[in-house]
């Protein structure tokens, strides 16, 4: 099993297994593949140990993968909210940022719902 920026990629055409990568979809997987002029339908079982090397390579000085990728995003996020941004805002207040409607739908960013009592009638 070949590993790869600390992921263990599982045995799927080489393209497919790397988006298996935070950060690598499948355009960058296709890119990488002409790159290092492998098959992207081999399985990663057959490649070598030089050409997973490569990859390893390739991937490690041209992307910004996993846990920096995770980092520089975070530290994005983290900067909007500091400086009290629109978005920022949005961000503290778990709702939508770029404009979708809330009155219904938006249950992915607003989480499960919260039932509010009616009034009770004396």
């Amino acid at each position: 099993m070949a590993r790869i920026a600390g992921i263990d990629l599982p045995n799927k055409h080489v393209n497919i297994a790397l988006t298996y990568i935070f950060g690598i979809g499948r355009s960058s997987a296709n890119k990488i593949c002409e790159e290092t002029k492998i098959d992207p339908v081999r399985l990663i079982n057959q490649l070598s140990q030089d050409e997973i090397n490569v990859l390893r390579q390739i991937i490690e000085n041209n992307y910004k993968v996993e846990g920096r990728l995770r980092t520089e995003t975070a530290l994005n996020i983290k900067r909007l909210m500091d400086i009290g941004c629109y978005r920022g805002l949005r961000h503290r207040k778990g709702l939508p940022l770029r404009g979708q409607r809330t009155r219904t739908n938006a249950r992915t960013r607003k989480g499960k719902k919260k039932t509010v009592a009616g009034k009770k009638k004396a």
